[in-house]
């Protein structure tokens, strides 16, 4: 391994906890990680995706995306389609990983070959137990084929050594007879084999750590008079084939530009209906009239004349309008105008009014308001206020930790922010995953609400940290993860046995620092983590059964367990 790769290697090792692995194991974590990285930016921990192990099909990471979604888990997948979404979007990627200094065409054949045997019903090949999730998962995807409607998956192999990428005729001939047996399936709208070498692994470490940044004309605008707290403002209008390269990235759309946007894409409504109708015929001409337009705050931006080049920068509002632009970019031409207004503003207070103001229009909440500004900017100021080594980082934006110096099973996205908080103090874990949906349109409501303390949010947050970490060190069998949130419930019923406290109540604090006490020390967390699996042993009868384990009942026999023990 050169000595660049080693570098790249121990940065990402220490900064994703994994030093104590083989090396081996460790570089597939790292290929994995910056290629998944590469058509997902959202944060995501690079050991959901290894499957490197005996039975793994020659392949060492898997990533499926589902509708912009990474999805590591059946359950996930189940509760993202009970909301009967009108189409799937999907890629399959998979990832061999090899520290040698070449390529070798009888392992791409042997990648290529395990591949089509992961999507083989009758397939005799042995798969590891991770491999075999991710297969149900696919199998669930293609049960649900008639809402493929843009088209099959799409599935992506990338062939990673520590070589350079060369021009061999027998590696591009063993590369087509791969693709060509693949597409031969039938199941793929397309299928694209792509070999990264040294090179392309510091590039796309590189881009995985870096902000989005946008380069783009912007002619047609009118500078807006001064403005405390931004820098520098513009409205005006730029063609909608100019502005989708803004959104997308390798042909698809990066949906962490939209992460303080309160909506997400909600497919094909009433108003979007309308808004591909305009752009179906003749009237989309007008469509600069008729669209309330596109709000980008941008956090660093420059320009020379007409031409902006804007940095980690968010679309505040026009979600709906960014996702059916590229839906129908086939309708689209150079009088297909969008009204856009670009703020370049660092300002905190600027872009949570911006936000609130520009998204009035739509069915959000004042208390969802709160819940993605004022109380996770408290979140955030409460989880860095910890000493450095029990300190966590709440995400309030996307990738907004990516380019520090900080380890990155330390950073808190709010889907594991609101799992945790609702595992361990709610006691519903069994609502964690299979209803997660339902579970995110409580915030404001009784989660991330102003009446909590904060120590709640930080103590479950820190408890699945620390069971992470013990999965990621192989401290705890993999086979527990299914049960990852009922072990945090445990955990607070085992570790703190007074009654809990309201929720405003100092009391509080002092409960939640009762049950860090035992986290912050080694030895103590790992004393109180086997009383939890001891606990998830007799609760379930030694039958980690998924469909038992995530049900009101098996939360009820765990709890009453635990106030006997």
């Amino acid at each position: 391994m050169d000595m660049i790769t080693e570098g790249l290697l121990a940065e990402f090792s220490k900064e994703f906890q994994i030093e104590t692995l083989q090396e081996d194991k460790r570089f597939e974590h790292l290929c994995g990680f910056i290629v998944v990285k590469r058509h997902y930016s959202e944060t995501f921990d690079p050991k959901d995706i290894v499957v490197g192990a005996g039975g793994d099909l020659g392949v060492d990471a898997i990533g499926i995306i589902v509708n912009g979604i990474l999805v590591t888990d059946k359950d996930q997948l189940e509760d993202m389609l009970d909301g009967n979404p009108d189409y799937l979007d999907v890629t399959f990627i998979f990832v061999q990983a090899d520290r040698g200094a070449s390529f070798e065409a009888a392992k791409l054949g042997s990648f290529g070959y395990g591949v089509g045997e992961f999507f083989a019903p009758d397939t005799k090949e042995p798969r590891n137990a991770r491999v075999v999730e991710f297969v149900e998962i696919m199998r669930a995807i293609y049960a649900r084929s008639s809402k493929f409607k843009r088209g099959n998956p799409t599935c992506l192999l990338y062939y990673v050594t520590t070589g350079k990428v060369m021009g061999d005729a027998s590696l591009g001939a063993r590369a087509d007879k791969v693709k060509g047996e693949l597409t031969s399936l039938e199941y793929f709208s397309e299928v694209e084999v792509t070999l990264i070498g040294a090179a392309d692994i510091l590039k796309l470490y590189t881009f995985s750590k870096n902000s989005i940044s946008r380069e783009f004309a912007f002619p047609s605008r009118q500078d807006i008079p001064e403005i405390p707290g931004v820098k520098e403002a513009f409205v005006g209008f730029i063609p909608a084939l100019h502005y989708l390269p803004i959104v997308c990235d390798n042909d698809e759309i990066v949906r962490s530009v939209f992460y303080d946007n309160v909506r997400d894409w909600q497919g094909y409504n009433d108003v979007n209906d309308e808004i591909r109708a305009t752009l179906e015929s003749d009237r989309r001409k007008r469509f600069v009239l008729m669209n309330n337009g596109i709000t980008i705050i941008a956090r660093n931006m420059t320009h020379t004349g007409s031409k902006f080049v804007i940095e980690d920068f968010q679309i505040v509002n026009g979600c709906q309008t960014s996702h059916v632009l590229f839906e129908n970019r086939q309708n689209l031409d150079e009088s297909v105008l969008v009204p856009l207004r670009l703020i370049w503003t660092q300002d905190e207070e600027v872009i949570e009014d911006i936000i609130h103001a520009t998204n009035k229009q739509t069915e959000v909440t004042t208390e969802q308001f709160f819940a993605i500004t004022t109380f996770a900017r408290h979140l955030e100021a409460f989880f860095k206020n910890f000493p450095e080594g029990r300190r966590l980082y709440y995400e309030r934006r996307s990738r907004q930790y990516d380019g520090l110096p900080v380890e990155k099973t330390r950073v808190v996205p709010q889907t594991s922010a609101v799992r945790a908080f609702a595992a361990m103090f709610l006691a519903e874990p069994h609502n964690t995953v299979r209803s997660y949906k339902k579970l995110s349109e409580r915030v404001g409501n009784d989660i991330f609400i102003h009446e909590h303390k904060l120590y709640p949010y930080y103590t479950s947050a820190y408890a699945l940290y620390v069971l992470e970490y013990l999965f990621r060190n192989q401290k705890i069998d993999s086979k527990y993860k299914v049960a990852r949130f009922q072990i945090l419930l445990a955990v607070r019923l085992l570790g703190n046995k007074i009654p809990t406290p309201k929720w405003n109540a100092n009391a509080m604090d002092k409960y939640c620092e009762a049950i860090c006490e035992n986290l912050w020390d080694a030895s103590k967390a790992d004393l109180v983590f086997d009383a939890a699996l001891k606990a998830i042993d007799a609760v379930s009868g030694l039958s980690l059964d998924r469909d038992k384990l995530h049900t009101t009942k098996f939360t009820e026999d765990l709890m009453l367990y635990c106030a006997t023990q």
